[in-house]
């Protein structure tokens, strides 16, 4: 029999706040996080607004020598990391330390870093470039840092699925522990590429919003007037652990995690699959393995990007997966305040699951005024709800068709 997994600890960076509980009390308080980008000048871009992660000093969580040497994604997906650490009470020994593994992806990885380097490269030389280039650049490096800076020997590992990236990190971290592998898995993402080529390049796509004179208007999951997605940055971190082990060191345990689904649209690109074929077959291949009816599930946290096409068709899905229950179904998008952290999302997001599930209370879905088309679910608008929530649902959809949906539950000391 697998063993059973649980949430000690929850450590966020968002738009919304440096801290778990900050960015708690922004989503609660339905509080804009997005505004005029400041690490470059965009005044030439027809996107001109994003979700950054406002006065973070790297250097309040790492020693100013290997400050340079990291991506901004590493600096906070360490700062994550240690604020989840904190929350868990955890300490990595020697004794333990082959059992606890890291794994933390990113969708992009050091994006600011590639293009700074480059354009040493063009203006300087090749002698230019700095020895920390690739080191500070690839995706790995941010569980490879955490790992190192926590003595964790276990399973280091890292995925890189686009938006669904965080997700498949928890997913895969979850069934890690379930088989035995490791006893605790320090897990989720971290995205930074609120960078020229960032924006640019989701702006030449046409993804991103362009109401740029009215940043705290601009994400709007589900409704009438949504004209794009908004690039933010952060990241999400969960430190999970195998019941027996928590208890034996008594942690203080929030959460369980009881659901994992994967699944392909094998379809486009960029666009989802038609109906949200896709997205319905993981939310049904997470209910499958949490064992679960669909009638059980009390929230949904959904992908919900405030894009027309994405946001509809994730509507169609959750009616396909939940029939007739889905008009009952509380289904909230917290990318309304955060923007979209691309593969740092899933992690934010289920963190967020795993915090209203310990204070019985439903996220609410910003700006949503006049639902959409085709957009007729109960998406909490704009106010935070008191809900009780025995499970919960967090939804992830990436490019190339890649999706995951994690299941969390309530837990009960002897159920």
């Amino acid at each position: 029999m697998s063993r059973r997994v649980v949430v000690t600890g929850v450590g966020l960076v968002s738009p919304l706040g440096i801290g778990t509980e900050e960015t708690w009390k922004g989503i609660l308080a339905a509080r804009n996080g997005i505004g005029p980008i400041t690490q470059f000048d965009a005044t030439a871009f027809s996107c001109r607004i994003a979700g950054e992660v406002k006065n973070f000093d790297p250097f309040n969580f790492i020693e100013k020598k290997e400050v340079k040497k990291m991506g901004r994604f590493i600096h906070l997906g360490i700062a994550a990391s240690d604020f989840a650490l904190a929350d868990s009470g955890l300490k990595v020994t020697p004794e333990i330390a082959e059992r606890v593994g890291v794994y933390i992806g990113s969708g992009i990885g050091g994006f600011e870093v590639i293009e700074r380097e480059y354009r040493q490269l063009l203006e300087h030389g090749p002698r230019r470039i700095s020895p920390f280039f690739i080191p500070a650049t690839i995706v790995n490096l941010a569980s490879g840092h955490v790992s190192i800076r926590t003595g964790a020997k276990g399973p280091n590992s890292a995925t890189a699925t686009a938006c669904t990236t965080s997700a498949h990190s928890i997913g895969d971290s979850f069934k890690i522990i379930q088989r035995a592998d490791a006893d605790v898995m320090i897990c989720g993402g971290a995205e930074a590429c609120i960078s020229p080529l960032g924006i640019g390049g989701f702006a030449a796509m046409r993804a991103l919003s362009t109401r740029n004179d009215d940043p705290e208007h601009a994400s709007r999951p589900f409704d009438s007037e949504r004209d794009g997605f908004i690039v933010g940055e952060g990241a999400g971190i969960l430190v999970l652990e195998a019941l027996e082990f928590a208890q034996q060191r008594g942690a203080r345990i929030i959460a369980e995690i009881v659901g994992y689904g994967m699944s392909s649209d094998a379809y486009h690109v960029t666009s989802p699959a038609e109906h949200g074929e896709g997205a319905t077959r993981v939310m049904n291949n997470a209910l499958r393995d949490a064992k679960l009816s669909p009638d059980q599930i009390d929230y949904v946290n959904a992908h919900g990007t405030s894009t027309e096409l994405g946001d509809r068709l994730e509507t169609e899905a959750i009616h396909g997966t939940f029939g007739e229950y889905a008009s009952k179904l509380p289904v909230s998008s917290t990318k309304s305040m955060t923007g979209h952290l691309l593969g740092g999302a899933g992690g934010l997001e289920a963190g967020l699951c795993v915090l209203a599930i310990r204070d019985q209370i439903a996220p609410p879905t910003r700006n949503l005024e006049s639902p959409g088309p085709g957009c007729d679910l109960d998406y909490v608008p704009n106010q935070a709800r008191p809900l009780r929530i025995d499970y919960a649902l967090s939804n992830s959809f990436g490019f190339g068709g890649t999706n995951g949906a994690l299941i969390f539950k309530r837990y009960q000391p002897g159920n």
